[in-house]
């Protein structure tokens, strides 16, 4: 399987790439530090993604948007193409030098947040979007990929829970810095100040500095050698770019027609039906809503997701069998997915909510979000982390049940800030939503993690991330949008996505049961499959 068992658990600096370094320890100095300087990115990534919920009412207003045109900039345009290039992104980060990787993406979706606030049309901001999901779309998988190998198994749920407090972190400042930055700007130089700039605009080239700055940090970080903190040493990849390119194309039409063409006349068939169905499913849907746009990017996804799968199957039958062909990977998948929904909506239309249901001012939703959300995100995120670590140690399927008591716990709350009208009640019940809706985070990563092999970590890390972008941000913040528009209240558009938690529910119930066996018989499913696609490879062509 390329993966060989060794024995003291050091992680050399070196890599499987980069230049020699003194061995580190797993879970010491070092590999904290890095913990440190991973958490800023993560912080970075959601406020530059959430930047937009503070400004939505500014931006709704210059370019004269709906709640459904709001909720596609901020979840389909974004969430369709960090969906596309995860997966390939994350590829290349199980082949590749990540922290260079990680750097390279980090300027790009920067650059791309400062480009948001000089966007002279809808058309440019939709660009915008693109290039931050671009961006954002390596940080996930290439982040569970180093710290899984800085951190050895039972220190890993606590490292992921910190790394997540990034989300809450990020969209704390996103909510404050923002709305600060929007209030100066606006009480010191007007409306419209220097250089023709809003304060909405001037809000998004400041938020794109810190990522520019961090860039640096990151690549600077040593490379730790993959499986070393498992005792499971993996030898080097070769021809790295060509299977990048080739990652792309598996997921971006026409290319995908070629690519599985490549794979058999059979797996090209079940392209083209897959195609087909997919084409005829958007249709029915523009037809009835016409929201050309979403219907098209979700098929685009959807398809792009049929396809990888398929072209996984033929490039490396491992990692596709502990993946895409095991019940266990692929329950959890979707139910953390599906979790990441209400997660996602919540992060976008709380400060919209807020300020049009209680008739608050910017200043106040932004301070008193931010606050909350930074504190309690961030000790939710820890605390999952942590307690998903303890329940792992009572049982193989503990995890899972950080991740249930996740989903469930957040609902009658929700509900209560849809239905107030009272500031200080809304504020309070945010508290709990926000303490116990992300602790599935750090649960959904680490046991996502535990499932493959680690020479696979950075695609399973890509799988989930494609899965919960596709469902969580493509369609989500739209599904609010479009309720929203349709009967007069974001109140009811935010009730309207909580049947997927209780999907989410029922699937992680399903997982809990087989998570166990699907861990312990891993290595065996990976060597079976390995040694079944060698032998398909080594058949005559005809």
């Amino acid at each position: 399987m390329g993966e060989t068992v060794s024995g003291p658990r050091h992680i050399s600096g070196k890599g499987h790439s980069g230049p020699a370094a003194s061995p580190y320890l797993a879970d010491g100095r070092y590999a904290h530090f890095v913990l440190f300087v991973l958490l800023g990115v993560y912080s970075v990534a959601w406020m530059d993604r959430t930047i937009l919920s503070i400004l939505a009412e500014d931006v709704k207003r210059h370019f004269q948007l709906t709640d459904a045109q709001l909720g596609f900039l901020h979840g389909t345009a974004f969430g369709v193409f960090y969906a596309l290039f995860g997966y390939p992104l994350g590829r290349l980060a199980d082949q590749c030098r990540r922290v260079r990787l990680m750097s390279v993406c980090l300027v790009l979706w920067s650059a791309m947040t400062a480009f948001s606030g000089l966007a002279a049309n809808v058309g440019q901001l939709v660009v915008a979007r693109i290039g931050v999901g671009i961006g954002e779309a390596a940080a996930a998988p290439i982040s569970y990929s180093l710290l899984s190998d800085w951190f050895s198994r039972t220190r890993r749920g606590m490292a992921l829970g910190i790394y997540g407090a990034g989300l809450y972190l990020g969209q704390g400042l996103a909510f404050t810095a923002g709305a600060f930055v929007v209030v100066r700007w606006t009480e010191t130089f007007g409306k419209v100040g220097p250089f023709g700039l809003e304060g909405w605009q001037a809000a998004f080239l400041i938020l794109a500095i810190p990522g520019m700055a961090l860039a640096v940090v990151v690549s600077a970080l040593r490379e730790p050698l993959r499986g070393l903190a498992d005792g499971i040493e993996r030898p080097s990849t070769p021809g790295l770019w060509s299977s990048f390119f080739d990652d792309v194309a598996s997921v971006i039409p026409p290319f995908t027609l070629y690519q599985t063409a490549r794979c058999g006349p059979r797996i090209f068939g079940h392209n083209i039906l897959f195609a087909a169905f997919a084409i005829l499913l958007s249709w029915t849907l523009i037809h009835a809503t016409g929201d050309v746009l979403q219907w098209l990017a979700l098929s685009l996804v959807s398809y792009a997701i049929f396809s990888s799968a398929q072209i996984l199957r033929t490039r490396d039958p491992a990692a596709h069998a502990l993946t895409w062909r095991t019940p266990a990977f692929m329950c959890a998948t979707l139910g953390f997915s599906l979790a990441s929904m209400l997660t996602i909506n919540l992060g976008f239309w709380t400060a919209p909510l807020a300020l049009r249901s209680m008739a608050l001012d910017k200043a106040t939703v932004g301070t008193v979000l931010g606050l909350t959300t930074t504190i309690f995100g961030m000790l939710g995120v820890i605390s999952g982390g942590r307690l998903a670590d303890l329940m792992l140690r009572r049982s193989p399927a503990g995890r899972i049940h950080v991740g249930l008591a996740s989903v469930i716990i957040p609902i009658p709350f929700v509900i209560g800030m849809c239905i107030t009208r009272n500031p200080t009640v809304f504020f309070l019940l945010n508290v709990p939503v926000v303490f116990f809706g992300i602790m599935w985070l750090p649960a959904g990563a680490a046991t996502i993690q535990e499932l493959v092999m680690p020479r696979m970590r950075g695609t399973a890390a890509a799988i989930l991330s494609l899965m919960s972008t596709f469902i969580g941000s493509a369609f989500g913040p739209y599904l609010v949008g479009k309720v929203s528009a349709a009967q007069g209240s974001l109140s009811i558009g935010i009730l309207a996505s909580l049947p997927a938690s209780l999907a989410a529910l029922a699937l992680l119930w399903i997982a809990r049961r087989q998570v166990p066996a699907a861990e312990s018989s891993k290595a065996a499913r990976a060597g079976h499959a390995e040694d079944a696609g060698a032998r398909v490879k080594s058949r005559p062509q005809i």
